[in-house]
């Protein structure tokens, strides 16, 4: 497959994947937590299962991370080139009956994720892009292109998490900036809202992982926007010892 069809396969999988979301929450469901006391649903396990069946279908030669099969221990080795999946991105949110929550496909190849698909079911979004290529949005009145924006006169508008809304980092981040308004937003749409234009600036200081950022970053990326890590302004790179991020800032236009 080229990467339009690999991306055509993670669009269509997320799709379905939040259908299946959507479904489990119209019917009611439990919240367990994890050993590092995160949350998950049957809606995690039911997505994951449909997404990782598929890619595994499709491309058998692609190995698989994903978050919940990860957590259960099936840990696979590194590649220079892996799906990296989210089934359902913002547990929390989730759990809360709140919107802003997401399914994350992501391919990555060198270290780098070159291509993804971020689906916000609740909110009838799907952002897809390829790095170089660009990005799009489909909504039920159809797909259009997506690009990251240049800061306007007005100053910065920022997006941050609601887990970490009043994170002292942040306030030192921005400090001394030209901050126009702060929106708190959960999940990976953080991340597609400066894709889209409608924001210009996401500092990421809490942890996060590997499946949290790939197909995101992929998507604002291929918008024309960055992901960098913040100590040392270097493209956030994939396959890192543990999964584990460091702080980054995802920016529009420079």
């Amino acid at each position: 497959m080229d990467d339009a069809a690999l991306l055509n396969l993670a669009a269509e999988l997320a799709k379905q994947a939040g259908a299946i979301i959507l479904a489990v929450r119209a019917r009611g469901f439990d919240t367990r937590h994890k050993s590092d006391a995160s949350p998950v649903t049957e809606a995690d396990h039911a997505a994951e299962a449909l997404i990782v069946a598929g890619l595994r279908r499709a491309t058998p030669d692609i190995p698989v991370v994903a978050e919940e099969e990860m957590a259960a221990g099936h840990v696979p080795a590194t590649a220079e080139c892996m799906w990296v999946v989210d089934p359902l991105d913002g547990t929390k949110e989730f759990a809360a009956l709140r919107d802003d929550f997401a399914v994350n496909i992501g391919l990555v190849r060198n270290g780098r994720a070159v291509l993804g698909v971020v689906g916000a079911p609740a909110q009838g979004e799907l952002y897809g892009g390829i790095v170089g290529v660009g990005a799009w949005k489909r909504t039920a009145a159809g797909e259009r292109r997506i690009a990251a924006r240049a800061v306007p006169e007005a100053g910065l508008d920022v997006i941050a998490s609601r887990a970490h809304a009043n994170d002292e980092r942040l306030s030192a981040y921005l400090a001394g900036r030209k901050v126009h308004s702060i929106l708190n937003v959960g999940s990976a749409l953080k991340f597609c809202r400066v894709a889209e234009g409608l924001a210009d600036l996401y500092p990421r200081f809490g942890r996060t992982m590997e499946w949290d950022t790939a197909a995101p970053q992929a998507v604002l990326e291929a918008a024309g926007g960055a992901v960098c890590v913040a100590e040392t302004g270097e493209p956030l790179r994939y396959g890192k010892p543990g999964w584990d991020n460091p702080h980054f800032i995802c920016t529009g236009l420079r």
